[in-house]
């Protein structure tokens, strides 16, 4: 597996070189969401706003009044949980192109519950006008500027950052309101986003070897939730969907499936692996996903109950799994 080392800074820097309206706010974590070399570029076009998220949001409102595309970055939680107010009366109420980059999303932080955004996307996507995007490897990370400039209005986005795997061809980019389809079947719909979708594909080879046919979506866009391939793979799954979050079960992915399941009258068993209503300590990712069964042998065991059969896979029988260090060069801090 390609590994790629800070592939938002670089980007970043690449993409806006011919967009001189597009400008840049810092809260106070300037090189901890790889901003740094955009500073370091263009200062002309960056914003240090220091720890005051609120202002810096209706800053940003400010801003895109004026015609500028502001590109909000800070830790995920301080977008929604310190500035919700301002983010919804100074951007989404006028619907103002602010594009707003959530870095350390669910448990991608050892931080600990003031610090891992496990509620984000139900939030968000009860304010009318937001976009929500989630990236899960460094081909959405790379194509997600273009979706998120393309939309007219304010688009959040869980962004991944450090060190980042490349799960998907850098020829296939992200579409906004389309799933990857990864694998097919017609057993189980599985419909996992973000750092999880990486553990769903450790798991779909030994699921598929024991006979299990798997029709896996990875799913970019949480608002607006409308594709067509996602009731597609819902109606022909003989035991029923999985769906697999960096988030809380409560308003995120899985209910989002169920919504459009039901709307659409479609009577299949759903099961939805994610945060069972529960705040989340600090530990390491791996730890963090096995801990609250967010990982590949939690998929196991949910596809067995689902199925009724014992399919007798174990840890071993897994695609290995991929370390990475709490404290990198890639990374300024843990948190």
């Amino acid at each position: 597996m390609e590994i790629i080392t800070r592939v938002h800074a670089n980007n970043l820097v690449r993409w806006a070189a011919q967009r001189p309206e597009v400008l840049v706010l810092s809260a106070d974590l300037t090189s901890s969401t790889e901003i740094d070399l955009f500073r370091d570029t263009y200062p002309a076009r960056f914003f240090s706003m220091g720890m005051a998220e609120q202002n810096m949001l209706s800053f940003a409102g400010g801003l895109a009044r004026e015609g500028f595309f502001p590109f909000v970055h800070t830790f995920a939680v301080f977008i929604y949980r310190r500035a919700l107010d301002q983010l919804s009366m100074s951007i989404a109420y006028p619907n103002m192109p602010v594009r707003m980059f959530g870095f350390l999303p669910g448990i991608t932080t050892p931080g600990g519950a003031t610090h891992q955004a496990t509620d984000d996307v139900a939030i968000l996507r009860t304010l009318p006008n937001m976009t929500i995007l989630e990236t899960g490897d460094a081909t959405d990370v790379e194509s997600v500027l273009d979706v998120a400039q393309a939309v007219n209005g304010p688009v959040y986005v869980r962004m991944l950052r450090g060190e980042i795997p490349r799960l998907f061809d850098r020829n296939d980019p992200m579409k906004l309101g389309r799933a990857r389809v990864l694998s097919q079947g017609s057993d189980i719909a599985l419909i996992s986003a973000g750092i999880c979708t990486e553990e769903a594909m450790r798991a779909t080879r030994a699921l598929r070897s024991s006979g299990v046919a798997i029709e896996h979506l990875h799913i970019t866009t949480h608002k607006p939730f409308n594709d067509p391939a996602v009731l597609a793979a819902a109606a022909k799954a003989r035991y029923g969907v999985i769906t697999m979050e960096n988030h809380t079960i409560v308003g995120g992915l899985g209910s989002a499936v169920a919504e459009v399941m039901a709307e659409a009258g479609i009577g299949k068993r759903l099961v939805r692996i994610g945060l069972k209503d529960t705040y989340v300590h600090g530990a390491s990712r791996p730890y963090l996903m096995r801990e609250y069964g967010l990982d590949a042998i939690a998929l196991v065991a949910e596809v067995e109950k689902l199925t009724g059969q014992r399919l007798g896979i174990t840890d071993a029988d897994l695609a290995a799994v991929r370390l990475e260090a709490v404290h990198s060069s890639a990374k300024a801090e843990a948190l």
